[in-house]
């Protein structure tokens, strides 16, 4: 294979049998269980990098069932959001996701730079209620539940939240350890079509855990929670701020 060859073929890991495939990623029937809480305000600052900024030290835990994802196959995800501002605009933080599905770990790690380790969660509905779960190892240290369709939510906001910004680390270390690449990626999900949203009374438990620390953020108060099903679109990302040139794009 000579060196064009090489560039021409060359987007991911290994060279001739690459982890993922090619864009765009399309979602079936996600669905999702989101249970938003109220937090420690010092936990919360420590967390989250600048330029961005929270105002409130609120926190969404998500499970997420992706039955039909393109490229990715049938796997399920779990991890914090936290909802901040960036030059002035609302969007979210994807502060840590776990899941069971090697493509998409390695697709939105070297893509976008997902915050993705492995792990064993799981979106189930037990009996009359909604219960996410999350398993790192053979520890659980996440537990979630809502009232299954106790009530129906409001799409327009729903909608409103899935069109804000997101926003991710991605961090790709040199061959001698050193930092190559520390930038901020804003991406959009896109072309969503709701397919029916509910809320109920919910609760959410966190447990410690040395590698997968998500009660570093802990639960002092469950606000609210919502269960919903969407196809949608992973849209492309954009650096907005390189850390080793320190500009702001």
């Amino acid at each position: 294979m000579n060196i064009n060859d090489i560039k021409k073929t060359a987007f991911s890991m290994p060279l001739t049998s690459p982890a993922f495939p090619r864009g765009p990623y399309h979602f079936k029937n996600r669905e999702f269980l989101i249970i938003t809480y109220r937090t420690d305000r010092d936990a919360l600052r420590a967390e989250v990098p600048e330029p961005l900024e929270f105002h409130e030290p609120i926190v969404r835990f998500e499970f997420i069932r992706m039955p039909d994802s393109s490229g990715y196959g049938d796997y399920t995800e779990s991890g914090q959001i936290i909802p901040v501002t960036f030059q002035g605009v609302q969007g979210n933080y994807v502060h840590g996701m776990y899941l069971d599905n090697q493509p998409a770990i390695a697709g939105g790690r070297e893509l976008w730079g997902f915050p993705k380790k492995n792990a064993s969660p799981k979106l189930e509905v037990d009996n009359d209620t909604l219960v996410g779960t999350l398993d790192y190892g053979k520890v659980r240290i996440a537990t979630g539940t809502m009232g299954f369709k106790h009530f129906s939510a409001d799409l327009s906001d729903v909608f409103e939240s899935l069109a804000k910004p997101n926003f991710l680390l991605k961090i790709i270390p040199h061959v001698d350890g050193s930092t190559r690449i520390c930038e901020l990626v804003k991406y959009y999900t896109t072309q969503v079509t709701l397919k029916g949203a509910w809320t109920g009374p919910c609760s959410l438990e966190l447990h410690p855990h040395a590698l997968a620390p998500v009660s570093h953020l802990p639960v002092l108060k469950v606000l609210s929670a919502i269960h919903f099903i969407a196809d949608l679109t992973l849209d492309i990302g954009e650096v907005v701020h390189d850390y080793l040139l320190n500009d702001t794009k």
